[in-house]
């Protein structure tokens, strides 16, 4: 009995990390409180290899072991690189048919499958720390790198991480202005005009999620009808009805009939949307 609250536990927690504020799992996750010293059984049985080294990086940085955490921050940025291309890869492969439509009509849904798969790869790897979910995770990836190198001296890593992370929030006042004083101190650091540039996978994957959801925008509003018979929606001119009184008196006469059109609706649902201060 106690293994399988023991287990029950643990598949709240996970459940929790991507629906937070499930009421019915909450009370339930409370309710086992009162059964048993739950804190030991908190595994989240669903996270991915890079969640823990990044919340372990961030201690180390708030610890002070600027040398670590940045060795940390690196892997767990190569891990979460990795697991957004198995996330890709598995968008691709069978597609089952939700309703039979003509060749192209149906090609396109799928493309827009994939596509939307895709999109969705960059929210589904979001972690969950602390009950937040950590926003714009790259990026805040890139942030932590880059106050760690400038704490080590390594001031080269840290302008390139700096412009790494601009590639993702380039309105953030902030980090403008440590490019700005990285850029006045150039000479004193012996920095050379490549060393401002973006790390080349942090090009790659900013370029490519921007590309997907361009492309899913484009799918969507030109590959994509309501309807695969649409009805022109231009009235027609109108026709001079029959008058009451050619009606009056005996008399047979057929009655007119009206098609009604409509549309079929679209089927698809949607996911809801899910921060981290």
């Amino acid at each position: 009995q106690s293994n399988k609250i023991e287990k029950a536990v643990s598949a709240a927690h996970t459940f929790l990390q991507k629906n937070p504020k499930h009421e019915m799992t909450l009370r339930y996750l409370n309710y086992y409180r009162t059964m048993l010293d739950v804190d030991e059984y908190l595994v989240d049985l669903e996270a991915q290899p890079y969640e823990p080294i990044f919340v372990r990086s961030v201690k180390l940085y708030n610890n002070g072991d600027f040398r670590s955490s940045a060795a940390d921050m690196e892997q767990a940025l190569a891990e979460y690189y990795k697991a957004y291309e198995d996330c890709l890869a598995g968008c691709e492969g069978a597609y089952e048919l939700q309703e039979f439509k003509d060749f192209y009509p149906a090609i396109a849904d799928h493309f827009v499958s994939v596509l939307q798969c895709k999109v969705d790869c960059e929210t589904e790897l979001t972690p969950n720390v602390g009950g937040y979910f950590v926003e714009k995770f790259v990026a805040t990836m890139y942030h932590y790198l880059q106050f760690a190198y400038y704490k080590l001296n390594d001031v080269q890593d840290a302008v390139r991480s700096v412009s790494s992370y601009m590639l993702f929030d380039p309105g953030d006042t902030v980090m403008q202005q440590n490019l700005v004083y990285y850029r006045f101190h150039r000479e004193r650091w012996h920095l050379r005009e490549e060393d401002f540039e973006p790390r080349p996978e942090a090009v790659r994957y900013h370029n490519q999620t921007a590309a997907q959801k361009k492309m899913l925008e484009f799918a969507r509003e030109y590959l994509q009808d309501d309807d695969e018979m649409e009805v022109d929606g231009a009235e027609g001119p109108e026709l001079d009805l029959p008058s009451d009184s050619e009606f009056e008196g005996e008399g047979d006469y057929e009655e007119g009939f009206f098609a009604e059109w409509w549309q079929e609706p679209k089927t698809k649902g949607d996911k809801d949307d899910q921060g981290y201060q």
